[in-house]
């Protein structure tokens, strides 16, 4: 899930139920994959290779894929609903201006590989010829400011990967849900993040030999001269960047990113690089209030703008102006891209059929156009009605645990109950639709049409700066596998493509469907109340609503989930980084506990039915811990365990170990490898 992460009608404004009286109306069938589970491992062993064993043993990672398990076969179903959505736009030959229309020109242009060969690099070369012409800093300062694009996303997706030197994240202040601000967070690498430049491990060393290989390679291709002497400098000048930066678990600290800064404040606080410059290109030269995630690496990339030769700058950018639309370029560099970022980061073995990156591409930069068919088409109201039901029960067991909690004083779970009660909850799509009328669609400029669209993206989002919040804007689109918890707007959203079996089956047993897609709910809603979601109140304001003892119990309890997960090898020698995955892990616990609750409340008193052979809660467990079975190649093990706030699937199946219930469950006894005493387990809420 994002932040998590997983991520027609009116928003669902969701408030937590006094009564657990049962609305979802239970199927009969199983719901679990019985023939997946390998009997000869006990569970108390290895909950996740009981789970799934068996469905691991007989399974082969496409070639085309870093992994593959439930999410991939779930998004396979998406897919092929959005190649059908596309193929009938294209076959509509709708008017020109429409978003059917845009959807198809898209679409074709992005196929069209034989004009793309043909136009060569003169749809880029302009950029191209406008790097090479940049004559000081100033003008280096206005390309790197036309540059910035909207393109991370912090506190939502925990995405904070950006090519330009910095990005841009618009949405409420910290301090003051009024309004909408500009955040300004780090960029400029071109690996994932900044330990695969500065690690010594033998595996990054690797990496950044072949990235070395693969800046020299798009420099050649591009026809410029001296391309190893290019590739040098770059990397010298990412390695500066990196070491600039700061790292993973620090920039998840919202705190520490709360920094609010002046535009004049940057000359003072950040010199070198000609802020003045910088806004006026980004068109924020009028904008007076930023907050700056990273004020101190900001300041060590300004301070590299003025101390690195212009020449290095130059390169970099040219670099990075490529690097960044490889597959709306000719074959030679999509395939060099691919052979990088694909073979060697995340050891798939073959690219993906183009047409269906093709279909990736128009999802992403014209994905509420699609999005709105797909939920007329594919998203029926009796879903939605059931997962409203869903939700409802399991705000209110998790409104319910709060209010029995112990340890928690009045006022601390009077906001905590406050928050619960005003969430705002959206299921299968947004409210309101993205307008695409001033996106200009090429039926021949492939290229042209990436770069339109994510300057729209980018205009969208400065549109927004200095207006009330839209408490209902979703940041995902409906054909979207995933979830999301939105801390700033106290909101949830829970896109039509994720609501499919076996996450969600309207035929299923009620267990399974509460361990898969009401631990996928609870987890989100327990984000509101992780290391991050807690520093935010019910309006979505960063402030401090606990009482010290309060909070110095939470802190405990998450040291302890921080210990149990970095003791976890995902690969021989390789542990997870508890710090990193924390926010992820309490959700986790936490929203699978809320669920199960929900679910014995949704019984109404009765005794769950037995079906093959398995209790409702022995089924309920299953359910969870098949829905995070994956396989998954080692390189994208490696890659994950580096830059991902999530634990990989296996091990969030071992979530159960913390759940009471579980070990009657399965008769977990003392003396197998996931035992907990008691004492031991981690509860959290």
């Amino acid at each position: 899930m994002k932040r998590s992460t997983i991520l027609l009608a009116a928003l669902l404004a969701t408030t937590a139920c006094t009564s657990s009286a049962p609305t979802h109306v239970a199927g009969t069938e199983i719901g679990v994959d019985l023939a997946g589970i390998d009997k000869t491992v006990k569970p108390g062993d290895d909950f996740d290779e009981y789970a799934n064993g068996a469905w691991r043993a007989k399974t082969e990672i496409p070639a085309d894929r870093s992994s593959t398990g439930i999410f991939l076969q779930v998004f396979n179903l998406a897919e092929q609903r959005n190649a059908q959505l596309i193929a009938d736009a294209v076959k509509a030959n709708a008017a020109a201006g429409s978003d059917q229309r845009k959807i198809a020109d898209y679409y074709n242009a992005y196929l069209d590989t034989a004009t793309i060969e043909k136009h060569g690099l003169a749809p880029i070369k302009p950029e191209l010829d406008a790097i090479a012409a940049i004559a000081d800093k100033p003008a280096l300062a206005k390309a790197l400011g036309a540059d910035l694009r909207a393109d991370v996303d912090p506190l939502n997706a925990t995405n904070f990967h950006t090519e330009h030197l910095f990005g841009l994240f618009v949405t409420q202040a910290f301090d003051d849900p009024s309004k909408e601000v500009p955040y300004l967070l780090q960029g400029g690498l071109g690996l994932p993040e900044r330990d695969y430049y500065l690690s010594a491990s033998p595996q990054m060393a690797e990496i950044r030999t072949a990235y070395k290989a693969y800046l020299t390679k798009v420099f050649t291709l591009a026809g410029m001269s001296d391309p190893a002497a290019r590739a040098d400098r770059v990397m010298a000048l990412e390695m500066k960047i990196a070491t600039a930066h700061l790292d993973n678990v620090t920039s998840q600290d919202v705190h520490k990113a709360d920094n609010p800064w002046k535009q004049s404040d940057f000359a003072k606080k950040a010199p070198g690089l000609d802020w003045n410059a910088f806004f006026a290109a980004a068109g924020l030269s009028g904008q007076q209030d930023f907050i700056v995630w990273q004020p101190d690496a900001t300041a060590k990339l300004s301070a590299l703008v003025a101390s690195e030769p212009l020449q290095a700058w130059q390169d970099w950018l040219a670099f990075h102006h490529l690097n960044t639309v490889t597959p709306v370029l000719p074959k030679a560099f999509d395939d060099a891209s691919f052979d990088f970022y694909g073979k060697t980061l995340s050891g798939t073995q073959t690219a993906r059929p183009r047409d269906k990156r093709a279909i990736g591409s128009v999802n992403a930069n014209l994905g509420d156009a699609v999005g709105r068919i797909y939920a007329g088409k594919f998203f029926p109201a009796s879903s939605k009605q059931d997962i409203q039901g869903m939700v409802k029960n399991i705000l209110a067991a998790f409104d319910k645990r709060v209010a029995n909690l112990t340890w928690m004083a009045p006022a601390t779970k009077e906001e905590a109950r406050k928050k619960i009660a005003t969430m705002k909850v959206g299921i299968g799509y947004p409210e309101t639709w993205r307008d695409y009328g001033s996106l200009e669609i090429k039926p021949d400029d492939a290229l042209g049409n990436l770069e339109r669209a994510r300057l729209a993206e980018y205009k969208h989002q400065l549109g927004k700066i200095g207006k009330a919040p839209d408490k209902g804007e979703w940041w995902m689109t409906p054909q979207t596998v995933n979830a999301v918890n939105l801390p700033l707007q106290n909101a949830l959203n829970f896109p039509a493509a994720i609501l499919e079996a076996p996450f969600y089956d309207p035929k299923a047993d009620a267990a399974a469907n509460y361990g898969s897609i009401g631990a996928v709910i609870g987890h989100e809603i327990s984000h509101s109340f992780d290391n991050t979601g807690a520093g935010f109140d019910s309006a979505g304001r960063l402030r401090n609503w606990w009482t010290p003892a309060d909070f110095a119990h939470f802190k405990a309890q998450s040291a302890t989930l921080v210990a149990q997960y970095s003791a976890y090898e995902a690969l021989p020698g390789l542990h997870l980084n508890g710090e990193q995955t924390l926010g992820e892990n309490i959700a986790d616990v936490a929203g699978l506990t809320a669920s199960y609750e929900a679910y014995h409340a949704s019984l109404g008193g009765k005794e769950a039915p037995v079906i093959g052979g398995l209790t409702g809660d022995q089924r309920f467990f299953l359910a969870f811990a098949q829905s995070w079975r994956e396989k998954t190649r080692e390189k994208a093990i490696r890659a994950q365990v580096a830059t991902d706030g999530h634990s990989p699937g296996n091990l969030r199946a071992q979530t159960v170990r913390n759940l009471d219930a579980w070990y009657p469950a399965f008769n977990v006894q003392p003396g197998q490898k996931l035992y907990l005493a008691p004492d031991k387990r981690v509860h959290v809420w």
